[in-house]
């Protein structure tokens, strides 16, 4: 009876077990989320796995033996609740594939007022304001320097939020 669980896969080896899963004629699914953030100093948007090293599979274990999905490529091990992989409700996984959220952005990138901490330049260690980002590597900080406010723009590298 064909059925949905849950596979923990190694770090890093999501696609492969997906890859190698579909060829033995077995569903996949990794839910993606898009997500706001900066990397290497650029703010961008990037997919991530919604729940990452994990995907929920779909198969018949009377046709494929759980060891056999257990001995795939990048797969570490079924979740498991006892002896016997736990079934997720096929109604779960219907919501997951049919959720797609936007807006989201990672909660270490500063949204306007956060406080930050500028790590690099002349102005290392002082505490600012993050009040908008200029263009795609740079950010504007609101500094108070001698009891006045100076408006400063700042690599993305070179501060962090507070």
């Amino acid at each position: 009876m064909q059925a949905w669980y849950l596979l923990y896969c190694k770090r890093g080896q999501l696609q492969r077990a997906q890859e190698h899963l579909e060829r033995q004629a077995v569903n996949c699914l990794t839910p993606t989320i898009a997500l706001e953030k900066i990397v290497r100093g650029k703010r961008t948007t990037v997919n991530e796995p919604l729940f990452p090293n994990y995907m929920f599979v779909e198969f018949d274990p009377e046709v494929i033996h759980t060891t056999t999905i257990n001995a795939t490529r990048g797969v570490s091990h079924f979740v498991r609740f006892g002896a016997q992989p736990a079934l997720v409700p096929s109604n779960v996984v219907h919501q997951l594939s049919v959720y797609k959220p936007e807006g989201i952005t990672d909660p270490e990138t500063p949204y306007p007022g956060d406080d930050v901490v500028i790590t690099e330049g002349a102005f290392e260690g002082l505490q600012a304001i993050f009040t908008e980002p200029d263009g795609e590597a740079r950010s504007m900080l609101l500094l108070n320097l001698l009891n006045k406010q100076v408006l400063q723009s700042v690599k993305n590298t070179d501060f962090r939020k507070f």
